[in-house]
């Protein structure tokens, strides 16, 4: 059920590494979900296992968050009334609540060492038995265990599944689980070297932190039913829990997995969101895409901006089914959202690109021309400069074959230009307009018995260097009558050289 009250959710990543589609799709729904109910979205860094923490991590993830537009209304760089937010920084808080489940018998302290549950697991897979600890410090006497503890015998804190009966959890888009207790293990809730594990730490946090919402990934529904038996041992109200769907590789066949981002990044694409904004997408686009895998609003409806994502979303319309991630349909969003920008805005967000293809001087003033040529024929925003990089180069430097017009020679593709060069250089410099050069160039065209394509490509390779580029005639006019004057003058010798050898 939706709530008409205001969320508060919560973002936990684990700064292990860069921001992922699966985690990005989490925080995007967190955060529809607050805005849309005037809540709360909560960044809550969940650093507690140690061996895997990688430094700066933390401050990708928040760019790339930020990059996406989810900004965090409380979090470890903002602060807030349940602080702190790193979880490295509440290790007391989760040992007082783990002391509590053992003094009311729902947790217990465990003093088996490493090699003796290495040697139970090799029995049990032996025995063709899944893996489970054997319950043997389940009825240490607690007076006995407890001076263990104080004697510095090492430790871990289990919590003590009961043997009998079933526990039903709720998922929003899967109802009731029910589950027989027997089945479930004493999960460790707190390690030997005192820090907790997300079993417990999260559900602490959770509670204390007001989550209304639990939204997370479908790994942890075989660990649902003991989330829900923490707080049912501390008596606690339960948050609503909404475990998402899956994301499958693009052909639909098996998980989609970190592992598959160096193949994805070969071709162009990746499941990081900071590779996404350096292939030039859209923190639109990209929202877009994620919030519609696990989400429609309809059958037909697809463009959705940030502000129609905030009114339109509810949690009822999620899918439990799997995802498969469709790159196509990144780049069909990105166009439509690239096309969606008002002119100024795509050239400031250019700039950046354009710098980092070895073009450190073009400005916004110099994109403002150029985009309403591109806008509608580039996908990404990195193909810009392969596009329109011509025009901040003093020269071009045209494969000589491909000023050949298609079904002429060399010496017919000189006589072309020659003509077309001709028909330029009459135009005057103060009227280089596409008004004044597209007649008498379409006129010399029929004069020619020719084809436009043939005619205009001439003209397009020399001026622009490539056999792709923004309208012909708006080009020109940006390149100005006098360099495509001395463009055209460099691919005429060029010509006239091929046309030499082939004599």
């Amino acid at each position: 059920m939706t709530t008409t009250k205001p969320a508060r959710v919560r973002f936990a990543p684990s700064p292990t590494g860069f921001l992922h589609l699966g985690g990005a799709r989490t925080a995007l729904y967190d955060y529809l979900l607050a805005r849309q109910t005037g809540g709360q979205f909560i960044l809550r860094i969940e650093d507690t296992d140690r061996k895997r923490y990688i430094p700066g991590a933390e401050e990708e993830l928040m760019r790339s968050l930020r990059w996406l537009g989810l900004e965090w209304d409380e979090g470890p760089d903002k602060g807030g009334p349940y602080g702190p937010y790193r979880q490295s920084e509440r290790k007391e808080i989760y040992q007082k609540y783990a002391q509590q489940l053992v003094d009311s018998g729902h947790a217990y302290y465990c003093f088996c060492t490493p090699e003796r549950l290495a040697q139970m697991r090799k029995e049990q897979q032996a025995r063709g038995e899944p893996p489970h600890y054997d319950g043997t410090c389940r009825n240490i006497p607690p007076e006995e265990a407890r001076r263990r503890v104080e004697a510095g015998e090492p430790h871990v804190i289990r919590f003590k599944m009961p043997k009998e009966g079933t526990i039903t959890v709720h998922d929003l888009l899967r109802g009731d689980i029910t589950v027989e207790n027997r089945t479930l293990d004493d999960y460790i809730l707190v390690k030997s070297d005192g820090w907790a594990l997300y079993h417990l730490a999260a559900m602490v946090d959770d509670h204390l932190m007001g989550i209304t919402h639990v939204i997370r990934g479908s790994e942890w529904l075989p660990t649902f039913p003991l989330h829900a038996h923490i707080y049912r041992a501390f008596g606690w109200e339960e948050p609503i829990w909404v475990h998402l769907s899956v994301f499958l590789k693009p052909s639909g066949k098996g998980k989609m997995s970190k592992r598959d981002a160096e193949v994805f990044r070969k071709g162009h694409k990746s499941i990081f969101i900071k590779d996404l904004e350096e292939l030039g997408y859209l923190p639109e686009a990209v929202n877009n895409w994620i919030a519609l895998m696990g989400w429609s609003y309809d059958d037909h409806t697809e463009f959705f901006t940030m502000q129609d994502l905030i009114e339109k979303f509810s949690l009822e319309r999620l899918k439990p089914s799997p995802a498969a991630v469709n790159f196509s349909k990144l780049d069909h969003f990105n166009g439509l959202h690239i096309r969606a920008l008002p002119e100024e805005e795509l050239a400031r967000r250019l700039v950046p690109y354009f710098h980092a293809a070895g073009y450190p001087d073009v400005t916004v003033d110099d994109l403002r021309p150029i985009v309403p040529l591109i806008q509608t024929r580039i996908t990404t925003l990195d193909e810009a400069p392969k596009i329109a990089g011509f025009f901040f180069r003093e020269d071009v430097e045209p494969v000589p074959e491909e000023l050949i017009a298609k079904k002429l020679d060399a010496a017919q593709s000189v006589e072309v230009a020659r003509r077309a060069r001709e028909v330029l250089a009459a135009v005057p410099e103060d009227a280089f307009t596409p008004e004044n050069t597209e007649p008498p160039m379409r006129a010399l065209v029929d004069e020619l018995g020719l084809k436009a394509g043939q005619v205009f490509g001439i003209v397009r390779v020399a001026v622009t260097g490539q056999r792709v580029s923004p309208p012909l005639f708006e080009t020109l006019a940006i390149v100005g009558k006098a360099k495509t004057i001395e463009r055209m003058d460099k691919a005429i010798k060029m010509l006239e050289a091929l046309a030499k050898k082939t004599q």
